[in-house]
């Protein structure tokens, strides 16, 4: 049976396949481009592939999708059944996926409202699963961009890179610049907020900035009930740790979440990244 109203975000969510289909979600790519080479993000181009390129120096930028992509989404949604769409994206301080949606908006059969969550990665991927829920117990199209917006809130990202260089590369740091006459001994953590990334501490090893990162989740979380996310790019030992760590110390904890971040992210990132998503129920 199809649900009224449907919900869509993009690939940066960075959820499963899995959860995709329990939640009926709709994930629309991104673009990756390689020495020139445009690429889908989940579908063309993989988090290892991604990683190499970067290694090797290659040439990496990254593309929104076209409107027309949203445009056929909709489309799709409606065809299905849906009378109305939540249209879900990442942060319109890092991509114009938010602007390309709109634009496919204003012509969409069913009504559609696009959100720009200010997130990204799972603090995305947390906002569209709310909204699906909202949905699957009955919500209209405003409950359920009244529980994506209200997850947005709640929701905090920190995350660690090895080097602000990728950063740098992709004009997504802003603030964070002033990081770069640093000594090369110092490990950068930053943090997403008002859809920014954003300079939060300096650490002198890479051991202790990651100590820092699992203590900023565990304060973050406090004891009520929490989802948590730990993303990673060419790290997932690290990773399985530190989500070890988290499940051991965070009372509150819900769903935990470990997973490599998409060729999109990881262009901006490198290889190395870990990240916390701690995002309140």
């Amino acid at each position: 049976m199809a649900r009224h109203v449907a919900i869509i975000t993009d690939s940066t969510a960075y959820l499963p396949p899995e959860a995709l289909r329990r939640h009926r979600i709709t994930s629309v790519p991104l673009t990756v481009v390689v020495d020139g080479e445009p690429l889908e993000e989940g579908h063309e181009i993989s988090a290892r592939s991604l990683a190499d390129a970067l290694r090797r120096h290659r040439p990496v930028t990254t593309s929104r999708p076209s409107p027309s992509v949203f445009a056929d989404a909709y489309r799709q949604a409606a065809a299905a059944g849906a009378e109305g769409v939540v249209s879900l994206h990442l942060s319109a301080e890092f991509s114009g996926t938010y602007d390309a949606a709109l634009l496919a908006a204003a012509d969409a059969p069913v009504p559609v409202r696009v959100v720009d969550s200010r997130m990204v990665g799972m603090a995305l991927g947390f906002c569209a699963l709310a909204a699906a829920d909202a949905v699957a117990a009955g919500g209209s199209l405003d409950d359920a961009v009244a529980a994506a917006e209200k997850r947005a809130e709640g929701t905090a990202a920190f995350f660690y890179v090895d080097t602000l260089e990728h950063l740098r590369r992709g004009g997504r740091i802003g603030a964070a610049q002033a990081l770069l006459g640093s000594a090369l001994a110092v490990k950068p953590l930053l943090e997403l907020a008002d859809g920014r990334i954003g300079p939060l501490e300096k650490v002198r090893t890479a051991s202790r900035a990651i100590a820092r990162l699992e203590e900023l989740a565990v304060v973050r979380a406090g004891s009520g009930p929490v989802d948590v996310a730990v993303h990673h790019l060419a790290a997932a030992e690290r990773a399985e740790q530190l989500a070890e760590r988290l499940r051991q110390r965070v009372p509150g904890l819900v769903g935990l979440h470990v997973s490599e971040v998409g060729a999109v992210i990881g262009a901006h990132t490198g290889p190395g990244l870990l990240a916390t998503v701690v995002s309140a129920r």
